[in-house]
């Protein structure tokens, strides 16, 4: 396995891609395009380009299933590299406009469908059709990355989110697990009154990290509104959005985040919930591993987060979907060798024995595969594959950022953080991402 790694996170003011392009070397470009198709050894080389600076430390399931096709596929070198989102997705748009992306690469959703719509990537219809794969795939993630009968993506990984909760320290001062935006404010009070930090989350150098917070748009009837924010019949500044908002704030104000939270990163206060300093953690199923290796692995729970008497639509949901997804280049039709490679990678990691790779590295699986979960050492996976499949709970069919343009992604990080600091007013906060939309259509 080749390894190409770059500098950490970019400033996410690079996210202008476009404007940006004419400003960046060559020499950014040679860390994106497809190789030839043979390495120096005569093997045959795919490019795989990842969102992670360090894959190996960040991403251990993915570099698990490469370590795994390259053993299984001795004449195949994949060559993985990475950078931090913003740095990655501006590479791929320079890379994009002068048709040199590489031959694999994780990418949002928004920049796979411009893609696909410029010819830029190859339509994995006809390849998942020929390696049996199509009915491998929950019916919703063939949909999300289909445009009419074109598919342009497949599943990286799932992206499912909520806050993990320690009940001990629940327990300990008296509060039930909460069920409702109300009991959540109380939780924060009485928490608060005792100086414990009840969600912790890290502003500093991930913005995103408000996983929790997303899946509240949706019940506030983000899945119904989307089409209407995109095309400026709806604005973002609506009274039901306004009214999460203000909740958020409500939230602050009850004293629910850390007081280090714009300076906390997200590693940090998944650190401060692991380490028995806060009731709750605002993160997904990828952090099973690190809870489960924690001394706080036994008194785990995970939530789908509160709901709202005020909401709108359906209540009783966890965001359970497909995260951004992976594309191939168009260019590697060109290359027999080179498309019967990305064939068989393809058909390795939708494999049964990939999947339970995911399984294994704390990750579920993206198939409908039936993992095997050890309930004693995978407890902390388990809660959440769990809360996930409980009867009646739904899942809307993407992550609302996710549907998006990325600066419009952005904006809605920004202004959800910026409420939880006390930096925006809900207004503000709104407006905010309002101005985007109205920036990127």
């Amino acid at each position: 396995m080749n390894v190409r790694r770059t500098a950490p996170r970019a400033p996410r003011g690079l996210l202008v891609l476009a404007a940006a392009a004419v400003a960046v070397s060559a020499l950014v470009l040679a860390g994106c395009g497809g190789s030839s198709g043979t390495d120096a050894s005569g093997k045959t080389e795919i490019t795989l380009s990842m969102q992670n600076p360090d894959v190996k430390t960040a991403d251990p399931a993915t570099w698990a299933i490469v370590q795994a096709f390259e053993k299984a596929n001795p004449n195949i070198t994949v060559t993985v590299s990475g950078e931090a989102v913003a740095e990655h997705l501006q590479k791929l748009s320079i890379a994009a406009q002068s048709d040199t992306l590489p031959d694999i690469f994780w990418v949002y959703k928004s920049n796979a469908e411009q893609m696909q719509q410029s010819g830029l990537l190859l339509d994995l219809a006809p390849v998942l059709d020929e390696l049996k794969l199509t009915d491998s795939f929950p019916a919703s993630t063939i949909q999300n990355f289909s445009a009419g009968d074109v598919i342009y993506g497949v599943p990286y990984q799932g992206l499912l989110t909520g806050l993990w909760v320690n009940k001990k320290i629940l327990s300990d001062n008296g509060i039930e697990m909460p069920q409702t935006y109300d009991d959540l404010v109380s939780a924060a009070q009485k928490l608060s009154a005792k100086g414990i930090t009840t969600i912790s989350n890290g502003a500093n150098q991930s913005a995103f990290s408000v996983w929790s917070f997303l899946t509240m748009l949706d019940r506030f009837g983000y899945g119904d509104k989307v089409a209407g924010l995109l095309d400026g019949s709806v604005q973002y500044t609506n009274d039901d959005f306004l009214r999460l908002y203000e909740h958020i704030d409500e939230l602050r104000k009850a004293g629910a985040f850390a007081s280090n939270v714009s300076t906390q990163t997200y590693q940090q206060a998944v650190d401060q919930f692991t380490s028995g300093n806060a009731a709750m953690l605002d993160s997904g199923v990828w952090a099973s591993s690190a809870i489960q290796e924690s001394g706080i692995a036994s008194d785990i729970a995970f939530w789908q987060g509160p709901q709202f008497s005020d909401g709108v639509g359906e209540q009783n949901i966890i965001m359970n979907v497909a995260s951004a997804p992976f594309a191939v280049d168009h260019n590697v039709a060109d290359d027999e060798t080179k498309l019967a490679a990305v064939k068989k990678f393809l058909a390795f990691y939708y494999s049964d024995e990939a999947q339970q790779i995911l399984v294994d590295n704390g990750q579920p699986p993206v198939t409908t595969f039936q993992a095997n979960v050890d309930p004693t050492t995978q407890s902390a996976l388990k809660a959440a594959l769990d809360a996930a499949s409980a009867d009646g709970v739904t899942s809307p069919q993407s992550q609302p950022d996710l549907l998006v343009p990325t600066p419009v992604a952005n904006a809605m990080y920004d202004s959800i953080y910026g409420v939880i600091q006390g930096q925006l007013t809900p207004e503000a906060a709104v407006e905010l991402v309002q101005k985007a939309f109205d920036s990127n259509r």
